[in-house]
């Protein structure tokens, strides 16, 4: 079985970016922004009041402090205050899941810091350990860093893969600045595949082995309602019940 997740609530005051009233009835699970990259306190409230509403599990989506680069910019922040970092915004979103009576399901970095953490293992232990302050599973990518490390712990591990972003022939996630459309189709084809036979086709085309327990799309991703509800429709048969 599978979830269906997207990254939430990364909206700010005035700004929208997303529709997550249109993507949430097309998921089982929601990365709500936590502040440093997207989001405000209002917005948190009203994205998690919208997941129960739908009956959407919400895991935690920390993020470096780079609201101006929405967190697709690396940092070099030493592994401690990378811990403080990462507990302090996990920590304002378990609040307003409390005021829903909701339970936070995991946390899943966002950006830059996912990405770099599937690379440097002091920064995803670090992450490690501001997850074990919550005792949740984190969510990341199999074959890296994130499985190594992540994947020991006694709290598990989500492997995830991506509709709307490409694949190095390596296994290596291509994180872009600026999300652009896919193929609804085609995207919902390559998640079945994903699901039922673990490969992934890379940008040059190639096979490359693939684990996914879920499958992410970015709710700033052009079209993105449309692709939610074409993975949704294509894997409905794999669904995890929320």
């Amino acid at each position: 079985m599978v979830a269906i997740n997207a990254d939430m609530g990364e909206a700010y005051s005035i700004y929208r970016c997303g529709d997550d009233e249109g993507i949430m009835p097309y998921i089982t699970v929601a990365n709500v922004a936590c502040g440093f990259h997207a989001s405000d306190p209002v917005v948190m409230r009203r994205t998690v009041a919208l997941a129960k509403q739908h009956s959407v599990k919400v895991g935690a989506h920390p993020s470096f402090p780079d609201r101006d680069g929405f967190g697709r910019r690396e940092m070099k922040v030493e592994p401690d205050e990378l811990t403080a970092i990462v507990t302090y915004q996990v920590g304002a979103l378990a609040g307003f899941l409390r005021a829903e009576g909701m339970p936070l399901n995991h946390i899943k970095p966002h950006g830059a810091l996912y990405g770099l953490a599937s690379r440097d293992e002091s920064v995803a232990r670090a992450i490690a350990a501001a997850a074990d302050v919550f005792d949740v599973p984190l969510m990341g990518m199999a074959n890296t860093v994130h499985e190594q490390v992540w994947g020991r712990r006694r709290q598990g591990f989500i492997a995830e893969y991506y509709t709307d972003l490409d694949y190095r022939p390596d296994g290596s996630l291509i994180i872009t600045r600026e999300h652009v459309a896919y193929d609804p189709v085609v995207a919902a084809e390559r998640a079945v595949r994903a699901v039922t036979e673990g490969v992934a086709t890379a940008a040059d085309g190639s096979d490359i082995p693939m684990r996914a327990d879920c499958i992410c799309v970015h709710s700033d991703t052009p079209g993105a309602v449309d692709l939610a509800k074409s993975v949704h429709e294509a894997l409905r048969p794999h669904l995890t019940v929320a």
